[in-house]
């Protein structure tokens, strides 16, 4: 991503001097850089998380959830399409779509897709999800929370990646959408197996992530982040309500102690984090996806 590069070591107080550009930039115009330096170096955690989130809310609409059981990649692939999706995603959100990786994994995600007919209404609902969930998240959990300049350039980044994704009657703000969106969940959040196969698919791969004796703690603890009207359509039984209690609270402790304490390196990249498909970040972008869409590099 074009642009000044801000390092900081573990132990330094976060630097001020991401805050002040991300001020100077246009909301519409820069919404490319403004959205990398809150993923990259304002909010690395809480974006990843708030994504994640985003992602498993899609389950609920059973049309989503309908094509994603019929494909079987979470069931048979499940770390890996986890894996791929994240790569794709985070590499745009990282460079932009000016960038030449970021117009790459865009291309690849836009490819992987036209082997199906998607309804543009899912598309939008999952589109939503990315622009909502993170506003959302951060609003709750974050150091601080995104300025109304930032939700603005939030807004214009994804709804110019629907457009990218060839996506219609993408809402003009966020309260259109906001509107959209209580129609569509009226219509698809009904119960259905294959939301709450997929779904379980999801929780177990989470739950591969920690020792065995933690495992069971997975669920009721993703279970307890999650909107609670989307339970009952990935038929899942709501987490006891300590468990609740408990996470958020750890939660909102982090967000204070961030306030005033910052002990993350940055930026934080695709190449600093965890990668458990492509050990040593060994992959290409066309590569990423089920066998089926996989091309040559160009």
């Amino acid at each position: 991503m074009p642009g000044p590069v801000y390092r900081k070591p573990f132990w330094r107080p976060r630097l001020p001097e991401v805050g002040r550009e991300i001020a100077s930039l246009d909301a519409r115009r820069d919404c490319q850089r403004i959205v990398h330096l809150l993923t990259n170096y304002e909010f690395p955690f809480d974006i990843v998380r708030s994504t994640e989130i985003a992602l498993f809310h899609t389950y609920g609409s059973r049309s989503v959830s309908r094509l994603l059981d019929r494909t079987g990649e979470f069931r048979k692939h499940g770390q890996k399409r986890y894996d791929d999706t994240r790569l794709l995603i985070a590499r745009f959100m990282q460079c932009g779509w000016d960038v030449e990786a970021g117009r790459k994994s865009l291309e690849q995600m836009n490819h992987i897709h036209s082997f199906f007919r998607i309804p543009n209404e899912d598309f939008l609902f999952v589109l939503w999800t990315f622009i909502d969930f993170p506003i959302q998240w951060v609003q709750d959990y974050g150091w601080r929370p995104f300025t109304e300049h930032e939700r603005e350039a939030w807004f214009h980044y994804w709804c110019e990646i629907g457009r990218r994704m060839g996506l219609k009657d993408i809402p003009e703000d966020k309260a259109a959408y906001d509107a959209f969106i209580r129609d569509y969940e009226a219509r698809e959040f009904v119960p259905d197996a294959a939301s709450h196969r997929v779904a379980q698919s999801t929780v177990d791969i989470l739950a591969g992530w920690v020792p065995r004796p933690l495992r069971p703690l997975v669920s009721p603890i993703s279970l307890s982040l999650v909107p609670k009207r989307l339970l009952p359509a990935i038929q899942f039984e709501s987490p006891p309500a300590w468990v609740g209690s408990l996470v958020r609270g750890a939660l909102k402790l982090r967000k204070h102690v961030k306030r005033h304490v910052s002990l993350e390196r940055y930026p934080s990249t695709l190449e600093t984090t965890l990668n458990r498909t492509y050990p040593g970040n060994t992959y290409r972008i066309e590569g990423l996806g089920p066998d089926y869409a996989h091309r040559d590099a160009e």
